[in-house]
């Protein structure tokens, strides 16, 4: 059985782990909060870390703080930022709306783990830790900075590396001239490099989107304290802090003018995910629209190759599936069904304070790292491994009909259209249809119908 130490808060006495740094109030949430086993993200804890590192500087610029406790709090959360205390962040999700208890856990943390260090300088968990804080402005910024952590470091990395495999197959594919689709019907022809563009510009789009967004996320509540008022705090600490903040984390903050609105809506974070709803809309089609070029090998579309990764069944023999492509698609439906979430979540900011932050902070946690793992396994897996099937895609454009399309200058739309009606109806290719109608001779017709003329 675990060594427990007996230790007090404003409700009572509790038995917390000898064995682990957090406090009685952490250890009440442990207890009371059963549920499932989401935790908190760690790139959420070591964001409101950082930002403990940020505020102790602050409150040390003003004189709040003694250098001494400053450098203290600084060096813990050194160690928390360099996983040395990995183990003592143990809390649901699913817990008070405001984060305050993963904000307290991280307070008890700091505070016992400088114990340790300095057995003679007492740093309190809420009086020096949190101090000019409270959880309604430290777990909202601490939403703001994991946001834009893991866009920096792990989000626009992978999406740019997808974009670039795109673009070096999609050069390659210049001269494949292949047929169109709309309605999932045979259309006029297109490039398959032109198909492929489509899709670079649409990861482009989002690209742009998502770094846009960044102006609203690297706004920040710090400094408004419970409700918005700055109780408690020193003059221009929301200032010193964001300077701090920045310099710490390598991105750039600035302090919301109004944090009222900080405290009480998460719009910023909701508009963000937003973008990242974007991105996985059109990952879905591109990965869907690569399962359906691929299908086959024989009885499908099959107009393009991508990479056997693995057998596709346990009873079909030499079968391979899309199994990249099925992947993607799946989480892309997540990150979709996760901004409905967040959405619902913030229209709960009632009054002074939006009470459904952990969930928003865990959906959004869940999108950033499932599209840039996604796309990193979609990149390396299946794109960069696309090759044309030219025989397949010669004989599909051979057989198109709607090459009749190119006539309508030369015989108008009705008598084209009888040229269609008749290779379908005979069983005959359009050629063969265009001179048995006699609106054409085959000189004629082989003048006006090519398909590279039609790109």
């Amino acid at each position: 059985m675990k060594k427990t130490r007996i230790m007090k808060d404003s409700i009572g006495e509790i038995e917390v782990p000898c064995d682990k740094y957090w406090g009685p109030q952490t250890q009440r949430s442990k207890q009371n909060f059963t549920i499932n086993d989401e935790k908190m993200p760690k790139t959420l804890i070591c964001s409101l870390a950082m930002i403990k590192k940020a505020c102790a500087l602050a409150n040390k610029d003003s004189k709040k703080l003694d250098s001494t406790r400053a450098n203290l709090i600084c060096k813990v959360v050194d160690e928390i930022l360099s996983n040395k205390l990995d183990g003592n962040f143990p809390l649901s999700i699913w817990q008070t709306g405001s984060g305050t208890q993963t904000n307290m856990n991280v307070n008890e943390v700091i505070s016992n783990r400088s114990l340790t260090i300095n057995k003679e300088i007492n740093i309190h968990p809420n009086d020096h830790v949190n101090m000019s804080q409270s959880s309604n402005d430290t777990f909202p910024t601490a939403i703001h900075l994991m946001c834009a952590i893991l866009t920096k470091n792990k989000l626009i990395p992978s999406l740019t590396a997808l974009i670039n495999s795109l673009k070096k197959i999609t050069k390659s594919f210049d001269k494949v001239i292949k047929v169109g689709r709309t309605h999932l019907q045979d259309a006029t022809p297109i490039k398959l490099s032109q198909e492929f563009s489509a899709y670079i510009a649409m990861l482009e789009n989002a690209k742009e989107m998502i770094e846009d967004s960044m102006k609203f996320i690297t706004r920040i509540p710090i400094g408004g304290t419970a409700v918005g008022t700055g109780l408690n705090t020193p003059k221009n600490f929301d200032v010193l802090v964001c300077k701090h903040l920045s310099t710490i984390s390598g991105i750039k903050f600035s302090p919301m003018k109004n944090k009222f609105h900080g405290l009480s809506s998460k719009d910023s974070v909701s508009h963000f995910h937003s973008c990242l709803k974007i991105l996985a809309e059109n990952l879905y089609k591109i990965a869907n629209d690569i399962r359906w070029l691929s299908s086959g090998p024989n009885c499908g579309i099959g107009e393009i190759f991508i990479p056997q990764n693995e057998p596709g069944s346990s009873i079909m023999p030499g079968k391979v599936n899309p199994t990249q492509c099925e992947s993607m698609m799946m989480l892309c439906i997540q990150v979709i069904a996760n901004n409905l979430a967040i959405t619902i979540g913030n229209t709960q900011g009632n009054f002074q304070l939006n009470t459904f932050m952990p969930m928003i902070a865990y959906n959004i946690n869940q999108s950033v790292n499932l599209l840039a793992d996604g796309m990193d396994s979609f990149n390396k897996k299946c794109v960069v491994g696309i090759t044309p099937n030219n025989k397949r895609i010669k004989n599909n454009l051979d057989h198109c009909l709607m090459l009749a399309t190119s006539l309508n200058t030369k015989i108008g739309y009705d008598k084209a259209a009888t040229i269609v009606k008749l290779a379908v109806k005979e069983g005959i290719s359009l050629k063969q249809a265009a001179i048995k109608s006699g609106y054409l001779t085959e000189k004629e017709f082989n003048q006006i119908v090519d398909p590279s003329k039609m790109c």
